[in-house]
């Protein structure tokens, strides 16, 4: 099923959206990437799920993408005797590791590897943000702290430290056991929360091997601060701007979204933004004008997807989110201003052979008015080299790798078919066949055919 836009959209999966004929509907309305998110949910409601996913795309003979989103690491705080309390600017609160009822003066805080890594000056927020504390005095168990800015704090809040390298692995137990499960599902994609560094994303790497591709989540400050080597180790990256909007000033993240996009053209690497794009509809069945600029300026911007989630998870209206975030996006692509801004945008290829031929590749489309780029290959990061440069028309990967079809859903303008692999004058002929089959080119059209294992590009005639 081709899409008559580029880039994808994601849609988290919940209560709202999980049984099978809510799936189908999201798929028809325009969803290209299904999240299953492990923060929530049961491994075997986790599995009908999949098993559903999978069987739509059957059903309409479409490769379906589906990506888990592993939890990672949750900091909280422990419970209160009346179960809230309100904190006024000036107060002195103390975290510990006194697993008892807090009060107006103290709260748990179970997680030693944290106080141990405060010091005097370090900021807390807890509830995404909405209180502020800062570390006067700090103990072997404990730390003493000033409230900057207070409010009511309830039961289990959470808890972010900006700018704090912790000692804590991005795995969790609860992480480790959810991604062994994953894998033996055949999810395509994985991604990683709590990513602070380098070695976060290596180690993840080392234990899913080829099983799927890793996204990196980035919602950390210390992630944006080793920004091009984690984009340069990880397969795709997620810009989560929840969390990383609460752990910056807020008029930074437009500029860091920026940043994340353009070092992934540059490296060449998926990207998802993500969070909040279509907020309102969680409860309305119309977005804000501000949200649709948001869908917008992510595609201006040269994203591979934009990311609902508790829109489709656990929102009223998540077929109308789909709707509109699909219509957002092929109205913003069919402006003239968003080819030169993706071309704008567009890094230059790099000296090798595969980015030479992906490029004339792309340019014997634009200049012979082909239908259809057609690219013959069996490998993800060939796929990802011909996306990056964003050709005009789509991108049709004849793949044999049921794999490589089901990752490379996340990228933009590609659209997957698994089929035998073949050669020359019989290559050329399926190519043929199947962009007349997919509604892509008609007798008298033009399509370009890029074959990687044969290092060729040729402009073909139905």
């Amino acid at each position: 099923m081709k899409r008559k836009r580029s880039v994808k959209i994601v849609a988290t999966i919940g209560p709202s959206s999980s049984d099978p004929e809510s799936l189908e509907k999201l798929f028809l309305a325009g969803v290209d990437v299904f999240r299953l998110n492990f923060s929530h949910g049961s491994h075997d409601g986790h599995r009908k799920v999949y098993e559903d996913i999978r069987a739509i795309g059957k059903k309409h003979h479409h490769n379906t993408t589906i990506l888990a989103d592993l939890q990672g690491p949750k900091l909280r705080i422990g419970t209160f005797e009346n179960g809230k309390i309100i904190l006024e600017k000036g107060d002195v609160f103390r975290f510990d590791l006194n697993l008892t009822s807090g009060d107006t003066r103290r709260v748990a805080l179970p997680h030693p590897e944290v106080l141990e890594a405060l010091k005097v000056g370090t900021i807390l927020l807890l509830d995404d943000g909405k209180l502020r504390f800062e570390v006067i005095h700090q103990g072997s168990e404990y730390v003493e702290t000033n409230v900057l800015v207070g409010g009511p704090l309830s039961n289990r809040k959470g808890v972010n430290i900006p700018h704090v390298m912790l000692k804590i692995p991005s795995l969790t137990e609860k992480d480790q056991k959810d991604l062994a499960f994953a894998l033996d599902l055949g999810v395509d994609w994985v991604a990683l929360s709590f990513v602070q560094s380098v070695e976060d994303v290596e180690k993840a790497k080392g234990i899913i091997g080829n099983s799927a591709q890793v996204m990196a989540k980035l919602e950390k400050p210390l992630a944006i601060k080793a920004l091009e080597p984690i984009v340069e180790v990880s397969d795709g990256i997620m810009i989560a701007r929840g969390d990383l909007g609460v752990e910056m000033d807020p008029e930074d993240l437009p500029v860091i979204q920026r940043r994340i996009l353009n070092a992934c053209h540059r490296i060449g690497r998926p990207v998802i933004v993500a969070t909040q794009m279509l907020e309102s509809m969680i409860t309305s069945p119309t977005p804000t004008r501000a949200e649709v600029s948001d869908v917008a300026t992510a595609v201006f911007s040269g994203t591979d997807a934009t990311m609902l989630s508790a829109e489709t998870a656990s929102g009223q209206y998540p077929l109308e989110a789909v709707s509109i975030m699909s219509r957002t996006i092929t109205k913003v692509e069919t402006d003239p201003c968003c080819v030169r801004k993706l071309e704008e945008n567009t890094q230059l290829p790099q000296q090798s052979v595969l980015d030479a031929l992906c490029l004339a590749a792309k340019n014997a489309a634009e200049f012979s008015c082909a239908s259809a780029l057609v690219l013959c290959t069996d490998s993800f990061e060939d796929v990802v080299r011909c996306s990056r440069l964003r050709p005009r028309v789509p991108i049709v990967l004849l793949t044999e790798s049921k794999q490589t079809a089901g990752q490379a859903g996340l990228c933009s303008g590609v659209v997957s078919i698994i089929t035998r692999k073949e050669f020359g004058e019989k290559l050329i002929a399926s190519a043929q066949k199947i962009a007349e089959e997919q509604g892509l080119a008609t007798v008298g059209d033009k399509i370009v055919l890029l074959s990687v294992t044969e290092t060729f590009v040729k402009i073909c005639q139905l």
